[in-house]
């Protein structure tokens, strides 16, 4: 199948973003340097983003006008995602766990979440997501300085990662990955079913070249398994102001 991308200087190519702290700063809006740049960057080749969090915080981040400003939209890891506007098939983490095990799954979460000795605790301990669920320890409902202050907290005392390891022992069997992302929180989903997921999605449309990049590479963080998957070109970032200057020295832009 070709790509049916031939407006594009390389048709076969497409370039797939992480969303916060690739293509906005953490949590932050998108700036207009980076829209115009991508903007440019769609005249080269296809132009896709792929994050963890609903398409409603995407939009918060990178405008209402999101659908059209990328070529491929990957919610939830593509668990929810679009082509050229288009929705694609999506897939269900409740349908996949099942309510009896999901239950088991967030009361654990509850329980220790309220053993944890924080400086702040706010609201929105788990959020459930149509292909995750994700899990907060200080809570979604910090504000930005409560958020930066529990990062710093989190990278000293390891909670988040303390966390995950209580959950791989409580749930050895769900077949569930853990995967760390973002300030505060921690996604939850199924083995396969982190950023690689959204590969699928390009199957049979001709790419030769995906270049992915992403703020969260190292191992345990959710740009791990896409940097290194076999297919992808990877491009590790510490901000958004990296991810201009890379792609302007790749494609002359």
């Amino acid at each position: 199948m070709t790509s049916g991308w031939n407006d594009r200087e390389l048709p076969t190519t497409i370039c797939l973003f992480d969303v916060d702290g690739t293509l906005t700063p953490a949590r932050g809006v998108i700036t207009d340097n980076m829209k115009q740049t991508l903007a440019d960057l769609r005249k080269k080749c296809v132009v896709g983003f792929v994050g963890g969090s609903d398409f409603a915080k995407q939009k918060e981040q990178l405008g209402e006008d999101a659908v059209s400003m990328f070529d491929f939209c990957f919610s939830e890891n593509g668990l929810t995602a679009f082509r050229s506007g288009v929705p694609l098939p999506g897939n269900s983490f409740l349908e996949f766990m099942g309510e009896a095990r999901y239950a088991k799954l967030v009361n654990f979460c509850l329980h220790y979440i309220a053993d944890l000795d924080l400086p702040q605790k706010r609201g929105t301990f788990v959020e459930f997501r149509q292909g995750m669920v994700n899990i907060s320890p200080v809570g979604r409902d910090c504000s930005r300085e409560e958020r930066n202050a529990y990062e710093k907290f989190d990278l000293e005392n390891k909670v988040r990662e303390k966390f995950v390891e209580a959950l791989k022992r409580e749930f050895p069997d769900y077949g569930l990955k853990y995967s760390i992302g973002g300030q505060i929180s921690f996604d939850v989903f199924p083995i396969g079913w982190d950023k690689t997921f959204c590969l699928r999605h390009l199957e049979g449309e001709g790419f030769e070249t995906i270049h992915f990049f992403g703020d969260k590479t190292f191992e345990g963080g959710n740009d791990w398994e896409i940097y290194h998957h076999e297919a992808i070109t990877g491009h590790a970032v510490k901000n958004p102001l990296e991810t201009e200057a890379i792609l302007k020295d790749l494609f002359h832009i």
